[in-house]
């Protein structure tokens, strides 16, 4: 594929990332099977797209800075689980190897979608397992044992992570929604950055990748919620839960 072709391919891949991202979350959805469309292998191509949403996710914490303050409790006592269960999650990818990763590949993606489809049932499900959970003295070490298991699954594959982590906040009966978001985009990033740091020092990245796709999540990060503002999200959940179907089933007839 010419490089001109490809480099427009991530950069739009990118920007439609950082706007979904900024409006629903998911954007993972679009930009790793366009990384992989491009001929980027799959372990690199999932080590490439974590390394390179980083900093959309950055920019989504300074836009929380205000709340973050009222969970830094809660901060202090996730933060060192999800940097070992992002590192685990990190190491287990680049141990996977390539075909026994591209064998999963779609499976991985159907599972995000499915989480992301049924967000809110599965939300309304978690809370009523989260009630129970609350009233005995064992919440908090069920609340961090999810997010341990949450952040390995986040340095390996990462797409529907916030999802779950809502759901792990919900565990500690938290229902400030703009708070349990600004711990939950501070917990993501700790959870890619101690991934990216060991695909980076594994030599797993594609730099010129990176840049492309980092750009564009930029701006895609930054028009997003002015977009948001015109269309609403149920069009853009619509829009990646359709493309996540059909890209995961593309996958999983493609492998056989």
């Amino acid at each position: 594929m010419p490089y001109l072709l490809q480099s427009v391919i991530l950069f739009a891949a990118g920007l439609t990332a950082g706007v979904i991202n900024s409006v629903a979350g998911g954007g993972t959805l679009i930009s790793f099977p366009a990384l992989m469309l491009t001929g980027v292998p799959a372990v690199v191509a999932n080590a490439t797209n974590t390394v390179a949403l980083l900093p959309g996710i950055a920019s989504s914490l300074v836009a929380y800075r205000k709340e973050l303050a009222a969970q830094r409790a809660w901060a202090w006592r996730f933060a060192p689980i999800s940097l070992v269960g992002g590192l685990i999650g990190g190491i287990l990818l680049i141990q996977t190897g390539e075909a026994q990763f591209r064998s999963i590949v779609p499976y991985l993606i159907l599972f995000a979608t499915l989480l992301f489809t049924f967000q809110g049932r599965v939300s309304r499900w978690l809370e009523i397992e989260a009630h129970t959970i609350e009233q005995s003295r064992h919440g908090l070490a069920a609340a961090i044992l999810f997010q341990f298991c949450v952040a390995v699954y986040g340095g390996y594959f990462g797409a529907g992570i916030g999802i779950l982590m809502l759901a792990a906040l919900g565990i500690l009966g938290q229902t400030r929604i703009h708070e349990m978001n600004s711990l939950k985009v501070l917990l993501a990033l700790l959870i890619n950055a101690a991934a990216a740091v060991y695909f980076i020092w594994s030599g797993a990245v594609l730099w010129s990748s990176v840049v492309i796709l980092g750009i564009g999540s930029l701006a895609g990060g930054y028009a997003g919620p002015r977009l948001a503002r015109k269309m609403g999200e149920k069009p853009v959940r619509i829009f990646v839960c359709i493309v996540g179907f059909a890209i995961g089933i593309y996958f999983l007839w493609e492998r056989g």
